[in-house]
């Protein structure tokens, strides 16, 4: 051990990532994280005796370190490829839309996860702010937003300057599947919506987790969700109404909404970390560091952070 102290805060992606690449390089490293179980916003809940994805809807791989990870998992039978298609709706006729292989994973995918914090005894806390830590040095693997309330007049304030929609991700299970395919020629795996006041995407859960289960997430426009932030609930009617009428399906047996306060990023930030020093290095890392907001993003700012604060201290 290099004999300096690391705590990261965040056991999403990004923060297990990092404390990886600490650990790796002989960091003591310690993460905490106020939920029960790592995941972030790759989270996934138990619903209808099964895993539901209410966070991250898949994942994309393009950097070689990245695809050595989800090789892995794959070779394990814990993540697997579901398509490169998606579906396009609102104006005028369903249509394809190709792209990359978008990767799922059968337990979720917090399950990946919790994967790659095993063993590095993740412990639950609730922290204010950065004095109430006593570290060397601190990783913040958060939103901006949220990164912001912790930093008080630490000089890394200062970048923290991104903002953040929110998303509401309202999941349903019918009784049985009905909206597969949603034309003659084209598969419904999940669809991009074009146009619509209330929903933005549309995911099958069935088809994404490989079981074919009657479920369908929805996540919602970020104008919805910043209506119904105080009662998420709320918003379902209005989510649900908007599925059945792009898919032509009936009404749900059940719905469940969980609320993402801070769900995306806007505009554009280049850099995949920072690391500024002030009474004792801080840096911040996650999905709202890099070209575009993705679960590989995540990983990258994660892993980037992890080696330059390593190399750093040690």
């Amino acid at each position: 051990m290099s004999g300096r102290r690391v705590v990261v805060v965040g056991a999403g992606l990004a923060g297990v990532a990092c404390a990886r690449e600490l650990r790796a390089a002989g960091v003591d490293t310690t993460v905490v994280d106020r939920g029960h179980v790592p995941g972030g916003r790759m989270a996934a809940r138990t619903l209808w005796e099964r895993r539901v994805d209410l966070g991250a809807s898949y994942l994309t791989v393009s950097d070689p370190g990245f695809a050595a990870v989800v090789d892995d998992w794959a070779a394990r039978g814990l993540a697997h490829e579901w398509t490169d298609t998606f579906t396009a709706l609102g104006d005028g006729e369903a249509d394809s839309k190709p792209g990359p292989v978008r990767w799922g994973a059968p337990h979720g995918l917090r399950s990946l996860v919790e994967d790659l914090a095993a063993g590095l005894g993740v412990k639950r806390r609730e922290v204010g702010a950065l004095d109430e830590l006593e570290a060397d040095a601190v990783v913040l693997a958060m939103p901006d937003p949220q990164a912001r309330r912790l930093v008080g007049d630490h000089p890394v304030a200062a970048v923290l300057d991104r903002e953040w929609e929110p998303v509401l991700a309202v999941a349903a299970r019918w009784s049985a599947r009905t909206w597969d395919p949603v034309s003659p020629t084209v598969r419904f795996d999940g669809a991009f919506v074009n146009g619509d006041p209330d929903v933005g995407w549309i995911a099958d859960d069935g088809r994404r987790r490989g079981d074919d289960a009657p479920v369908l997430v929805a996540h919602t426009t970020p104008e919805l969700a910043a209506r119904h932030l105080d009662d998420p609930a709320g918003a379902a009617p209005a989510a649900v109404q908007a599925v059945r009428r792009l898919l032509d399906v009936g009404e749900p047996e059940d719905v469940h909404v969980h609320r993402w306060t801070f769900a995306r990023p806007t505009g554009r930030r280049e850099e995949p970390y920072a690391l500024v020093e002030g009474d004792r290095p801080v840096g911040v890392c996650g999905d709202g560091w890099g070209a575009a907001p993705k679960v590989e993003t995540a990983w990258l700012s994660g892993v980037r952070l992890g080696r330059a604060l390593a190399a750093r201290l040690t």
